[in-house]
């Protein structure tokens, strides 16, 4: 009985000595857990639709498969609701034990999931929501962005309309995190380039009840117009930017955003528009026109900005996972993998800076029919100041 128990002891012992690499090993070669928080009702569920279709491809092309692991997709709608924002990445790290959180497009309710990330080790991929902060203050070793910061399309688009000698610009947003710092980088680059905004107009989001503050815009009687709305809400501003006489009188600008995603439902409204993105049609290099001619296989419809952005969320995921093996608790390996990185994107070659935001080159695009033209690169590399990134 005494050398019985011996034994167990001894065999107890041989399995704990074991047991860190035993788990390592098995999660390396268990299925990847990708958590998907995105929209998928409200304004904003086309945009996440395109997110979770891009990041699909990329997957596909691996044979569902990154780093040899197979990949189980979890989704929660976080319907553009920062309220409920906690809540939801909390249910996909602590219920679901999702090795990999994707998501989202609202800069509010990414601020939520950033907290959660910083604080649980998780790692998070962002494809779309541009808060500075989040490659900002809130920064951290296991976040990254496949897309931009707030302040990187406005400020290129600032760039933009002082180069073109207008000096009293108007601007108008959503009264939230994404429009209150497109409209910050936008002064950033047009004040610097001896402009001047006369004012700022808001609204609440999601409300597009504009008529008011157009009849504002026309009594002001600015050089130009910049604006930051996305979804249904550019859609309709578009609309009735038109509608109000104004388009012809009173030239209008916008973040990329504007006219991306949204032509179909714009119309004539948007011909002739300028935007600034870090994506636009006719980049005519090989690998955009592979990513294009496999999406439009896919999915039957054309690839936008948000569907690259969700595909180069998948490129920087198995860029970091190869490195590590498929250990997607190894951050340290992760990030460094990243940050070495040039990813090779349908947008054009990028790569992060030190607070892991992408370092690309913004486009100066024109709508032309159904696509945004490129008519040129607005900023070259541009860089985000990465303000109050400690790491």
């Amino acid at each position: 009985m005494q050398k019985r128990n011996l034994l167990i002891s001894a065999a107890a012992l041989a399995l704990m000595a074991a047991t860190p690499a035993t788990w390592a090993q098995a999660q390396t070669q268990g299925k990847l857990k990708v958590g998907f928080m995105l929209p998928a009702s409200g304004t904003f569920a086309s945009l996440g639709t395109a997110i979770d279709n891009g990041f699909r491809l990329y997957v596909a092309e691996q044979g569902g498969k990154i780093a040899g692991r197979e990949v189980e997709y979890v989704r929660v709608d976080d319907e553009s609701d920062p309220s409920k924002a906690t809540d939801n990445v909390n249910k996909l790290i602590k219920r679901d034990n999702v090795d990999v959180i994707v998501g989202t497009v609202h800069s509010g309710v990414v601020m939520a999931m950033a907290k959660a990330a910083k604080e649980s080790g998780t790692l998070l991929l962002v494809p779309n929501a541009g808060a500075d902060a989040v490659t900002g203050p809130m920064c951290a070793p296991n976040i990254f962005r496949s897309s931009f910061s707030n302040w990187q399309p406005g400020y290129a688009m600032g760039e933009v309309a002082a180069k073109k000698g207008h000096k009293k610009i108007v601007t108008i947003t959503w009264k939230y995190a994404a429009g209150d710092e497109t409209v910050k980088g936008f002064k950033s680059g047009f004040e610097k380039g001896g402009g001047t905004v006369v004012k700022e107009l808001s609204l609440p989001f999601p409300n597009v009840e504009f008529q008011a503050l157009l009849t504002e815009i026309a009594a002001l009687k600015p050089d130009a117009v910049f604006t930051f709305f996305a979804g249904g809400g550019a859609v309709k501003f578009v609309k009735d930017y038109s509608a109000a006489g104004l388009k012809k009188t009173i030239p209008l600008y916008g973040s990329g955003f504007l006219t991306d995603g949204t032509l179909e439902a714009q119309g004539a409204d948007a011909d002739g528009l300028l935007t600034t993105l870090h994506y636009a049609d006719g980049l005519n290099t090989k690998r955009d026109q592979a990513f294009r001619l496999s999406y439009a296989k896919t999915y039957k419809l054309q690839p936008d900005v948000y569907a690259v952005q969700g595909y180069d969320a998948g490129q920087m995921l198995g860029i970091g996972l190869n490195a590590t093996k498929g250990d997607a608790k190894n951050i340290q390996g992760f990030a460094q993998a990243l940050r070495n990185a040039k990813i090779d994107s349908p947008r054009g070659p990028f790569t992060l800076s030190k607070s892991h935001n992408p370092v690309q080159d913004f486009y100066l695009r024109k709508v032309v029919g159904k696509e945004n033209v490129m008519e040129g690169i607005a900023s070259k590399a541009l860089a985000d100041p990465g303000l109050g990134c400690k790491m």
